[in-house]
């Protein structure tokens, strides 16, 4: 298999990462966005798990058009929840943020996200590379 060449996404205009990890990276045409929370301006955003959704998928967004890729590029989300009785709320969040666009999905309860998150989202997308990328 040959070597994949990672383009990490700049961090200019953008929140800096909670931990030793580049928040977006590009191998060939697929777009990996790290775990996105709903912080904005150093803090979570109130609203709970409807807020916190709507603010990571807007973090997931900004990742994304900071590689050339949108949301309607991605392919596959993975969705972490600290309380699983938050799934309807977190569903009608999710759909209202995605719009019309629905990737594949996965949705699961871990105990505890960084700095007290109820919610965090990752995605792939699939965005073949321009010249100018």
């Amino acid at each position: 298999m040959a070597d994949v060449d990672l383009i990490a996404v700049p961090l200019a205009n953008m929140s800096k990462p909670l931990g030793p990890y580049t928040p977006a990276v590009r191998a060939g045409d697929l777009v990996f966005v790290s775990g996105q929370v709903g912080v904005a301006d150093g803090a979570l955003v109130e609203g709970g798990v409807a807020g916190q959704t709507r603010q990571a998928v807007a973090n997931l967004t900004a990742q994304l058009e900071s590689m050339g890729a949108s949301l309607t590029d991605v392919v596959k989300t993975t969705c972490f929840l600290v309380d699983m009785d938050a799934f309807a709320t977190f569903n009608d969040a999710y759909v209202d943020a995605m719009g019309a666009h629905r990737p594949a999905r996965s949705t699961v309860a871990v105990r505890e996200l960084p700095v007290g998150a109820v919610v965090e989202i990752e995605a792939i997308a699939y965005r073949p590379a321009r010249p100018s990328d």
